[in-house]
């Protein structure tokens, strides 16, 4: 019935679940270490919290927030609130305290679920949260056996998930996903080999789109979902061999590390049948490499977890297009625009806009923020804007030019040097600063700070860096200060990081 399900166009993921549970109760669903969560125990599991949630007052298009390292309790919270019609609002715990608990307060959550780490990690912070915490750690202990919530049926409009990006400073941005745009997400999971029999190993955190891509498909075929909360390469390529693994969805520096292994040719990954990466920049040589090496199919994604238009690439059939991101997906209308928002002409470059069925409904309760992210063409059509600049050959691939913002990506994380260069100015003896994504063997790129002093201040490299890395969060740390007499600037003042990437040489 779920396949069928799928076909229409659109459907309730939480009864997806349910009749996984009826027609193969005892087959795998998560699966984390030696713990598994067959099908019948995830479904009465939702239906004990979503109860719980829903006696809490919490209610369809409500939210609930998560914060914590990937885990079954995390997907079993997550699915739990689809079920009693909530969204599940996920926030990163590598942030700073005061991070979190803006981005949990943002949301609107009645209730919020912090594992043990991202519960030390917000201190003192707990304070501010006016959500109700719950340890995430007891999540599948809590309700009473047997319980039901009240039916809900969602909504296509209605909100699956707020993903928050993440920033230290300002303001907090949620992606709000609809149920529609999820719905589509399953819905290519056929295309991509996913089945009952799929074993799907994540590595990537649960609060990110990159994974959630892989995870819905799974679930929603009824497949089996294998966590690996922290990633080791040794350690991932033992757990492929051991469970089986049929499909992983890895970013660029993880594909590195694990293809420099010199053991990788002992493991036995005769059971992948497909491969998938995003989020970062993927290096043609890579590509070739992981063809060559490793079986399976290898699909590079390219697009935004605001959604709109989607490239694919086929590596394993477009070995000459491995400098590419793909064509776009079918149904995805992907276009041009130059400054002034005019199409380019046939052979030109420009920013990439995108429009599909999976689009953000907007950014939470920052309309303004909504409207800069959105291009419409001449009939009203709304796209949604990529910041990248690119071009497509002449047999319809795109080919990324440059990155039109300044975002860093590292490690597969966003770094958003506006944040980074806002807790630098905090700083008693910088006058300007400036960051910038530079290369790195480790995390493909990594931020480095261009710094000025104040007049009459002492500014020391080093002491900056471990001021600054005190007050980000992980994923944002520098990895070197350059203190320089001035910022090179343009003819109207504008700061030009493009000089200040390519005069950087590594200590």
């Amino acid at each position: 019935m779920s396949v069928e399900r799928l076909a229409a166009a659109f459907g309730d993921f939480p009864q997806l679940v349910r009749d996984h549970a009826r027609a193969q109760p005892s087959r795998p669903a998560l699966i984390q270490d030696d713990r598994v969560l067959d099908f019948a125990a995830l479904d009465a599991a939702m239906d004990r919290v979503a109860a719980v949630m829903q006696r809490q007052g919490v209610g369809p298009c409500d939210a609930v927030a998560l914060c914590g390292a990937a885990s079954i309790e995390y997907l079993v919270v997550f699915l739990a609130a689809l079920r009693a019609g909530a969204a599940a609002a996920l926030v990163s715990p590598a942030l700073p305290a005061a991070a979190i608990a803006r981005m949990v307060d943002d949301s609107g959550a009645r209730m919020a679920f912090l594992d043990g780490g991202a519960s030390r990690a917000l201190g003192d912070a707990h304070a501010r949260v006016g959500a109700e915490v719950i340890a995430l750690e007891q999540a599948c202990a809590l309700g009473t056996a047997g319980a039901k919530p009240a039916r809900v049926e969602p909504q296509p409009d209605w909100p699956f998930n707020i993903i928050y990006s993440s920033g230290t400073t300002g303001e907090p941005k949620g992606i709000v996903q609809p149920h529609s745009m999820r719905w589509v997400h399953m819905q290519r999971g056929p295309a991509y080999g996913y089945d009952a029999r799929s074993v799907t190993l994540i590595s990537t955190p649960l609060y990110s789109n990159t994974t959630l891509v892989s995870v819905f498909p799974t679930l929603a075929m009824g497949g089996a979902v294998l966590l690996m909360p922290k990633f080791e390469a040794g350690e991932y390529l033992a757990l492929a061999e051991r469970r089986r693994a049929s499909h992983a969805m890895l970013v660029p520096v993880q594909y590195q590390r694990i293809m420099a292994r010199a053991d990788f040719g002992r493991y036995d990954l005769g059971s992948f049948r497909g491969k998938f990466s995003t989020s970062a920049p993927f290096a043609a040589a890579l590509k070739s490499d992981v063809l060559d090496r490793w079986p399976g199919a290898l699909f590079e994604f390219y697009g935004l977890t605001e959604g709109g238009g989607t490239c694919v690439l086929a590596a394993h059939l477009h070995r000459d297009k491995l400098h590419t991101v793909g064509q776009p997906a079918p149904g995805h209308d992907i276009r041009l625009i130059d400054d002034a928002g005019r199409e380019v002409p046939s052979g030109g470059t420009g920013e990439v806009v995108g429009r599909s069925r999976a689009m953000m409904t907007g950014y939470h309760g920052r309309p303004d923020l909504t409207a800069q992210a959105e291009w419409r063409d001449a009939s009203g059509q709304r796209f949604i804007r990529t910041g990248d600049v690119g071009r497509f050959d002449e047999d319809g691939f795109l080919v990324l030019v440059d990155r039109k913002k300044d975002l860093i990506i590292s490690g597969g994380f966003n770094v958003y040097p506006a944040d980074l260069e806002a807790v630098l100015r905090q700083h008693p003896a910088v006058a300007e600063s400036a960051v910038v994504g530079v290369p790195s063997a480790q995390w493909g790129e990594t931020p480095v700070a261009f710094v000025v002093a104040r007049r009459g201040e002492t500014c020391e490299a080093a002491e900056v860096l471990a001021w600054t890395n005190a007050r980000v969060g992980k994923v944002q740390r520098l990895a070197d200060v350059r203190v320089i007499a001035e910022m090179p600037r343009s003819a109207i003042g504008k700061v030009l990081k493009r000089e200040l990437r390519e005069s950087y040489r590594p200590r």
